[in-house]
């Protein structure tokens, strides 16, 4: 479902516990809280249109422009905030990183013997 922002509109396409997927529509001259994620990163993908992405550490500044086809990524305790430089559509992409060796082995694979050799 589509939701207003003063901004213009986000769409949630995909919400699990440590994923997420938004669809964002950005009138030119729109922009967002200046913010932070506690525990989840905040990619942008822009689809079409100009988005300026401000990130702050400490008292810098660093400013990037993003054009369709373009990303960035903002870790987690990062404060940041988008612009619209024109009407963007663009993804907002959410996710938190485990800090673990994801799998575990039961057994070690190899290679089995084919017939004949």
């Amino acid at each position: 479902m589509k939701a207003g922002k003063v901004w213009g509109a986000t769409q949630a396409l995909f919400a699990r516990n440590n994923v997420e997927i938004h669809r964002i529509e950005v009138e030119k001259g729109g922009y967002c809280s200046k913010h932070k994620h506690v525990g989840k990163w905040n990619m942008f993908y822009v689809e079409s249109g100009e988005l300026q992405v401000i990130v702050w550490s400490g008292d810098v500044q660093d400013s990037t422009i993003l054009n369709a086809g373009d990303e960035t990524a903002v870790p987690p305790g990062q404060q940041h905030q988008f612009r619209a430089v024109s009407d963007v559509i663009a993804y907002e992409i959410y996710w938190a990183e485990l800090n673990v060796d994801d799998i575990v082995r039961e057994t070690v694979g190899g290679k089995m013997e084919r017939a004949g050799s």
